[in-house]
């Protein structure tokens, strides 16, 4: 049994609208779905459920994108807030109840819930990997997607939460 867990957030329909704004990584899905081909461990499929706009539950939006349509996830769930640790499931309690110590995280947004929950879990004792190209993020206020995609690596990897990989590394 494999100690390690794919943990994908968010690769929802919804962030493909263009009220976000300008995202950055076009290869994100790509590098996703190679992930997704070559893991062979447990996988976990989270979705972000937002009382209003294209994120909500019943919207086209919520649906997850293409590139997850053949996942076959060992736990799949909803969460309304960051972090996948704050879910309908408790994450931790399963992790743990598996043995699973390493965290891969891959997924949407950058900067927002892929961050906060590679943060939640490098707290709670995880050794956690970020396949960073396998993400991506819009501009906030002055600062644009790919300024905001290199502070998240930069913050994770300076604050010890996680390792900074690419799918290359990790394929």
């Amino acid at each position: 049994m494999t100690n390690k867990v794919l943990i994908l957030i968010d690769v929802q329909r919804g962030f493909d609208s263009p009220a976000w704004g300008t995202r950055n990584n076009p290869d994100a899905e790509a590098n996703i779905a190679a992930l997704l081909a070559a893991w062979t461990g447990p996988l976990v499929l989270v979705r972000h459920d937002s009382s209003k706009g294209s994120l909500s539950p019943g919207q086209d939006g919520n649906r997850f994108k293409p590139e997850l349509a053949d996942a076959a996830p060992d736990l799949m769930f909803a969460k309304k807030v960051n972090s996948a640790f704050h879910g309908e499931v408790d994450l931790h309690a399963w992790l743990t109840n598996r043995g699973i110590t390493e965290i891969v995280l891959a997924g949407i947004q950058t900067n927002m819930c892929v961050e906060t929950t590679a943060r939640v879990a490098g707290n709670l004792g995880y050794d956690v990997k970020v396949v960073l190209d396998a993400t991506f993020t819009f501009g906030i206020e002055d600062l644009t997607a790919d300024q905001l995609y290199q502070a998240t690596a930069t913050n994770l990897r300076s604050g010890g939460f996680a390792e900074i990989k690419s799918t290359k590394d990790y394929l």
